[in-house]
């Protein structure tokens, strides 16, 4: 049997944090290895799922993607959470807000430009805030804008102020 074993991601802590936030959100699902296995048409094995949950197995992007639409959650929600131990205050989560000017943005081409603005397009729509000009984002989808942008999540400011997209009033 042949394994598709990551040597870099089998049993690596990062593996294991994904495989618990897998589990928790098959849990959620209320859904047992099997019921996903039988639900998915096989395409989910019980015993590959497993593995994966253990963190014994490296899932690939394009399956953990196949995944996140299985589950019918954003494929981000199959990604460990990072500072979800200690609650924000106020102050932290105030202070990790940053306003995006919209129609700068809007101005802007190429892909990284066209996905973020698909992205705030997105947040609008769950937030029901179509105001147009500015969107806050919150510290939690500046991991997310980190990678569109590819930079470090405590750069993102930095770097939309480069790119003259900070809101300032």
């Amino acid at each position: 049997m042949m394994h598709d074993f990551d040597d870099d991601g089998a049993s690596s802590p990062y593996s294991r944090k994904v495989g618990d936030r897998l589990r928790v959100i098959r849990k959620q699902k209320r859904l047992s290895l099997q019921e996903v296995e039988s639900s998915s048409e096989e395409e989910f094995k019980a015993s590959v799922l497993g593995a994966y949950e253990r963190g014994e197995r490296a899932i690939s992007v394009p399956r953990l993607e196949r995944l996140a639409k299985f589950y019918s959650v954003p494929v981000d929600q199959l990604l460990p959470r990072e500072d979800i131990s200690e609650p924000e205050t106020d102050a932290a989560t105030s202070a990790k807000k940053l306003g995006i000017d919209l129609v700068k943005l809007n101005q802007l081409t190429g892909q990284p430009f066209e996905m973020l603005s698909r992205f705030l397009k997105m947040i609008q729509v769950q937030r029901q805030d179509f105001n147009g000009k500015v969107m806050t984002v919150r510290g939690i989808d500046t991991r997310a804008i980190a990678a569109m942008l590819d930079v470090p999540v405590d750069q993102v400011g930095a770097r939309l102020d480069a790119l003259d997209l900070l809101f300032h009033p």
